[in-house]
């Protein structure tokens, strides 16, 4: 881990609000690329320390516009079918707070320790979450949207040979 007496805050770090599983919260900024490393979530609070928190005590890490707003979600499920493409998921909390989000459809997207979600109302505060695996009870798979070849048509060229006709 890092000293944080030579530790400098980039332009990259982004806004969190860090949702606790006592229902605790926290402020502060991250490094999206690497802000968790041996189960600890490292985040610069709004004081200018580093802190780092245990995974197993957080329920979520909520990327916001501003700190002005709340992590608290509009709408914590889908009203209709998401159009954006990835994972449609419900995740179900330790303490049964239920939430729906998209997960990439990308294998090399997931993370050991957590998922990076985007949630159903992305016109909120909230832009993503990311919810570490140990605050999970379930993860279900509504369904897979988009991605692949399907709806794509093939066309066959007009001028093929057609070679089992008489």
């Amino acid at each position: 881990m890092r000293e944080s007496s030579h530790w400098a805050m980039p332009s990259s770090h982004k806004k969190v609000i860090i949702r606790k599983l006592d229902r605790d919260t926290m402020t502060g900024y991250v490094m999206p690329a690497n802000f968790v490393s041996n189960g600890k979530l490292e985040v610069l609070n709004v004081t200018g320390n580093v802190v780092y928190l245990d995974l197993l005590d957080v329920k979520g890490v909520y990327f916001v516009r501003d700190f002005n707003g709340t992590e608290g979600l509009g709408r914590k499920t889908f009203t209709t079918r998401p159009r954006t493409e990835g994972l449609w998921v419900r995740l179900s909390f330790k303490d049964n707070d239920v939430l729906e989000g998209l997960l990439p459809n990308d294998l090399t997207q997931l993370d050991r320790d957590g998922f990076l979600i985007t949630p159903p109302d992305t016109r909120g505060n909230t832009q993503r979450i990311y919810v570490p695996r140990s605050a999970l009870q379930n993860l279900t798979v509504m369904s897979v949207i988009g991605g692949g070849a399907q709806g794509k048509k093939v066309r066959v060229a007009e001028e093929q040979e057609k070679l089992f006709t008489e």
